[in-house]
């Protein structure tokens, strides 16, 4: 099944409330929430308390994608402010399963992601306990980049991975996603679609449903 991520990184910061209810009126599947420390990234945006803050302003799922250094040092807390999923960087994790378990035990769904020239051969042994494989498609930091076509086939593996060890495990894509490179993550076996720039960065915005509309 289809599913549409908003990320937040190119809305309007000053009016996030609002930018959160717009995304659930057109029809997104959940709020993404890029969380950068400029370290692991050289940027800095949300926190906990922003999270928290914008929790109850609509019943989305949110995904708290932690493109930071250790981010095992976070996991409880933004499992705390009403993240439904945690996501974090294979690259940043001394030891991934670690992390996976301790997300887990936390009783929300567990992401990995993985930079676009991180093979996906190091999400192997912790596949069971995932729920969301998140494949960048820029390079991660800062939003309206241009889409890394080099990726798809990292995408194609994924999904047929997945589907060999029979397991039920949405493969996404974040970065660079619009009207013309939806169309080639989705073929490439994506189902989760984040994005921000095409919603929030520009003019004309893009239609979530015409979007969906023309990849059934």
């Amino acid at each position: 099944m289809l599913k549409i991520a908003a990320s937040l990184l190119s809305a309007d910061f000053s009016r996030l409330g609002e930018e959160v209810k717009n995304a659930e009126k057109e029809g997104v599947d959940f709020i993404h929430w890029d969380i950068m420390d400029g370290h692991f990234v050289p940027n800095i945006t949300f926190g906990p308390a922003v999270i928290q803050s914008l929790r109850d302003k609509t019943k989305l799922p949110f995904n708290a994608h932690l493109m930071i250094e250790k981010p095992y040092n976070f996991i409880e807390k933004f499992a705390e402010v009403g993240s439904d999923i945690v996501s974090v960087h294979a690259e940043a994790c001394d030891h991934l399963q670690h992390t996976v378990r301790d997300i887990k035990n936390l009783g929300v769904k567990v992401g990995v992601a993985l930079n676009p020239a991180t093979p996906l051969n190091v999400i192997e042994y912790v596949l069971d306990d995932i729920d969301l494989i998140l494949i960048m498609t820029v390079n991660p930091g800062f939003g309206g980049q241009e889409f890394i076509p080099a990726v798809m086939p990292k995408v194609q593996e994924a999904r047929q991975m997945v589907e060999a060890r029979g397991l039920n495990i949405d493969i996404g894509v974040d970065g660079g996603i619009n009207e013309k490179t939806a169309p080639l993550a989705v073929k490439a076996g994506a189902n989760v679609l984040t994005i921000g720039f095409a919603i929030y960065g520009r003019e004309p915005k893009l239609s979530i449903q015409k979007l969906k509309d023309s990849l059934r």
